[in-house]
C-alpha cells in the first residue's frame, strides 16, 4: 500500500454517502419540530427562534435606512437610500479587537455606539434620527420585532453581562451615554434573515437565508398555520364544531392575520448537541471541541463552519505526520499551533488545478513546511477537500430538510458566507448533493448575497417602516 492510499484510507470516515445524509435530514426535521413545539422548545438543541419578521420588501418600500451588522470579527455600520428596486448605499467596516470580543457587555456596545457615532459624523448625518436595523448574529430568543435575549455567545465572543440580557435595550443604553446621536431600532434580525431580505428584495422567490461563514445557520419562511383562522372543524360523534388552529409555530404570540407567515431563525449551529450526530463525528471533531471556548455545544456548526474548518484540517495533518504519512514524519512549530492552519488556506490548496500546486506550495511556505513532497501535496489536497466536502454536504442536507418541509415548486435560497462565497468548490457541491435529496418537485437555486447581511438589516427595518405606516 502507497503513503497516499493510506492517507485515503485514514479519512475515509469523513466521507458522507447519502443514506447518512438522508438520515441526517431526518433528524433535523425532528428537531425542528421539538424547537417548534410548545412543549419540547425548552429542552430542543435546535430552537427554531420565531424572528416577528412577517414580509418581505415589496419594491414600496422608501426613504433613508440605517443598519448596525456584528456577526464576527468585524463590526459594519451602513447607511441605505431606498427607493424601490433602486438603493444607493455607504458603509464602513470596523474591527472588533479580542480582547473586547471577550471583555464585558458595556467594552462592547461602548464600542458599536463609538463605530456608529463616527460613520454618522463623517456622513454628515449626526442630527437626524433614522430608522436602524440591527443585525445580530448570535443566537437570540426573540420577544418582538425590536427585542431580542442572547441565548448564548458564539464565534470566539465570550463577553460578560450580556446572556439573558435585551441586546437592543444594550445598545440604547450604550449610544444614550454617549449623548451625541439618536437612533430609532426598529428590527432586530440574525446575519440569516439579513441575507434572506437582501436577496428578497431582488428576488422574490427567496424563502431561505443561509450562511455559511465563521459560523453556520439558516432561516426560512415558515407558515404560523396550516389552516385560515377561522376553520371550522366538525367534531364526530355529536354536533358540535370548533375552531382550531393547525399550528406549525407553537412557539407563535402574534397574530393570526395576513400574512399567515413569519420568518423562523433555526440556531441549526447547534443540531447535534444532543449527541443525534455523534454517528458522523470523528476524533477530530471531538478534538476541536473538546479544545472550544464552549464544549459540547454548537457541534454542527464545528462541523462545517470556517472558524473550525483550518482547525479540523490541522489536527488531521499532526495525526497523518506522527503516523508518518505525511512531511516524512516532520512537521513544523506552526503545524503544532492551534488555528495556525487558516480554513483561507483550505480555499487556497483546492484552487490549485490537478498536478498543480502553486497555492500549495504558498501554504506550505506559510506553515514552514517547505520540505514537503509532490505526493504531500497531493495528500495534502485530499485532505482539505475530505474536510470541505464533508461540510458541503451537511449543509445541503439540511437546506434539503427545509424545502422538502416547505414544499414550494421553486424556492431561492439566498446565501452569504467567507466560506461559501470563496470556497472554489463549495457552490457546485452543494447544488449536486441538494439535488439528490431534494424531492423531484420542490425545485430551488442558490442565490450568492452581493451586499450581505447588513442590508438586509436595512431592508428589514423598511419593510417594518412600511407595515407601521
Amino acid at each position: 500500500m502507497t503513503i497516499c492510499r493510506k492517507v485515503e484510507a485514514n479519512t475515509r470516515e469523513l466521507v458522507l454517502f447519502n443514506d447518512q445524509l438522508e438520515k441526517i435530514s431526518s433528524l433535523l426535521l425532528h428537531e425542528f419540530n421539538q424547537g417548534l413545539g410548545k412543549d419540547t422548545h425548552y429542552e430542543a438543541s435546535v430552537k427554531m427562534f420565531p424572528t416577528y419578521v412577517r414580509d418581505i420588501p415589496n419594491g414600496s418600500e422608501k426613504g433613508k435606512f440605517l443598519a448596525l451588522d456584528l456577526g464576527g470579527t468585524n463590526f459594519r455600520v451602513l447607511l441605505i437610500d431606498l427607493d424601490g428596486d433602486d438603493f444607493h448605499m455607504e458603509n464602513e467596516v470596523f474591527e472588533i479587537p479580542e480582547k473586547i470580543m471577550i471583555g464585558t457587555g458595556t467594552q462592547l456596545f461602548d464600542h458599536i455606539a463609538e463605530c456608529l457615532s463616527k460613520f454618522l459624523e463623517y456622513q454628515g448625518i449626526k442630527g437626524q434620527k433614522l430608522p436602524l436595523g440591527f443585525t445580530f448574529s448570535f443566537p437570540c430568543k426573540q420577544e418582538g420585532l425590536t427585542s431580542a435575549r442572547l441565548v448564548t455567545w458564539t464565534k470566539g465572543f465570550k463577553c460578560s453581562g450580556v446572556e439573558g440580557e435585551d441586546v437592543v435595550q444594550l445598545l440604547r443604553e450604550a449610544v444614550n451615554k454617549r449623548g451625541d446621536m439618536e437612533i430609532d431600532v426598529v428590527a432586530i434580525v440574525n446575519d440569516t434573515t439579513g441575507t434572506l431580505m437582501s436577496c428578497a428584495h431582488k428576488n422574490k422567490e427567496c424563502r431561505i437565508g443561509l450562511i455559511i461563514g465563521t459560523g453556520t445557520n439558516a432561516c426560512y419562511v415558515e407558515k404560523v398555520s396550516n389552516l385560515p383562522v377561522d376553520s371550522v372543524i366538525s367534531g364526530t360523534g355529536t354536533n358540535s364544531c370548533y375552531v382550531e388552529k393547525l399550528e406549525n409555530v407553537e412557539l407563535w404570540d402574534g397574530d393570526y392575520e395576513d400574512p399567515r407567515q413569519v420568518v423562523i431563525n433555526t440556531e441549526w449551529g447547534a443540531f447535534g448537541d444532543n449527541c443525534c450526530l455523534d454517528f458522523v463525528r470523528t476524533r477530530y471533531d471531538r478534538e476541536v471541541d473538546e479544545n472550544s471556548l464552549n464544549p459540547g455545544e454548537h457541534l454542527f456548526e464545528k462541523m462545517i463552519s470556517g472558524m473550525y474548518m483550518g482547525e479540523l484540517v490541522r489536527r488531521c495533518l499532526v495525526h497523518l505526520t506522527e503516523e508518518g504519512l505525511l512531511f516524512g514524519g516532520k512537521g513544523s512549530q506552526k503545524l503544532y499551533e492551534m488555528y495556525a492552519f487558516s480554513t483561507k488556506y483550505v480555499s487556497m490548496i483546492e484552487s490549485d488545478h490537478k498536478h498543480v500546486f502553486d497555492e500549495t506550495r504558498k501554504v506550505l511556505r506559510e506553515m514552514n513546511l517547505e520540505h514537503a513532497t509532490q505526493e504531500d501535496c497531493e495528500n495534502l489536497k485530499l485532505v482539505c477537500a475530505r474536510f470541505s466536502t464533508r461540510a458541503a454536504f451537511l449543509v445541503s442536507a439540511a437546506v434539503a430538510c427545509i424545502l422538502n418541509r416547505i414544499k414550494r415548486p421553486h424556492t431561492t435560497v439566498g446565501v452569504d458566507g467567507s466560506v461559501y462565497r470563496y470556497h472554489p468548490h463549495f457552490h457546485d457541491l452543494m447544488e449536486k448533493k441538494i439535488s439528490e435529496l431534494t424531492a423531484p418537485d420542490h425545485k430551488f437555486d442558490l442565490m450568492l448575497s452581493e451586499d450581505g447581511s447588513g442590508r438586509g438589516a436595512a431592508l428589514v427595518a423598511a419593510v417594518a417602516v412600511r407595515t407601521r405606516n
